[in-house]
């Protein structure tokens, strides 16, 4: 019985020192004051601080043209105006536009206030291949912080000049009240490039430049509301950029 009772308090003396020295171990026998762990930063793992940079929700819209797509990614692209890119070279003033251009397969690219208009080289191109490398570079270019515009480039709008008569600035009203923003929900635009004898001469941008309908789009729906507002618009016609300079191509009546 006194052998028993010995190597009972041999075994509960032996327990107690090894909680004491494994509390030790884990610095829980020393009192911490809760300001200390207030300080301490929260501890994040690698992977979800990466993943809250990268989280964006891009949409797609298919538009009236199958060779462009409009994606939108549920943020401001450009402040209050649009911007086309037909050429890698215009690209210049665009660090974004210059890494959509670096896909292959990518033949514009069309900035919008809220959306990004691509057009892919022909019908061959399968979007279901190029959507994902143009997913990750609108996500990784978003998450850098850099601007999407970094140079000024010449503006090529519709806003009013001083030396604009009355009609020239009825049709600028009208283009931008009634027409523009029709067109820029198809992923594309219209721009004001002059007035004479009676022809409105426009440029058309983004989904709307290699359309197959962009002559329905001149023809019934801008040339009709033109001519409904405004009796000296005679016919439209759609201005060309190339690399040879401007041309016209005579779509009005």
């Amino acid at each position: 019985m006194a052998a028993a009772a010995r190597w009972l308090r041999a075994a509960a003396g032996l327990g107690g020192r090894f909680c004491r020295m494994t509390l030790k171990d884990f610095n829980l026998t020393t009192k911490q004051p809760l300001c200390q762990f207030a300080r301490r930063k929260p501890f994040l793992p690698s992977t979800v601080a990466h993943n809250t940079v990268r989280c964006m929700f891009i949409q797609t819209q298919d538009t009236p043209n199958p060779n462009s797509l409009k994606f939108i990614p549920g943020r401001q692209v450009l402040e209050s105006r649009t911007m086309d890119f037909s050429t890698p070279a215009a690209a210049f003033c665009s660090p974004l536009a210059r890494q959509l251009f670096r896909i292959e397969g990518v033949k514009s690219v069309f900035f919008g206030p809220d959306f990004i208009t691509v057009t892919k080289v022909s019908e061959d191109w399968d979007w279901n291949l190029l959507k994902p490398d143009i997913y990750a570079t609108i996500m990784d270019f978003f998450a850098s912080g850099l601007p999407v515009i970094t140079e000024e480039a010449p503006r090529t709008d519709t806003a009013a000049s001083e030396d604009d008569d009355e009609v020239v600035l009825m049709i600028k009203e009208l283009l931008d009240t009634r027409i523009r923003p029709t067109v820029q929900e198809d992923g594309g635009d219209v721009i004001y490039k002059g007035f004479e004898d009676g022809i409105v001469q426009l440029k058309l941008q983004g989904s709307c430049t290699s359309c197959p309908s962009s002559i329905i789009t001149l023809k019934n729906g801008i040339q009709n509301m033109l001519q409904f507002y405004i009796p000296e618009v005679e016919g439209v016609e759609q201005v060309v950029d190339d690399e040879d300079g401007v041309e016209k191509d005579a779509n009005s009546t």
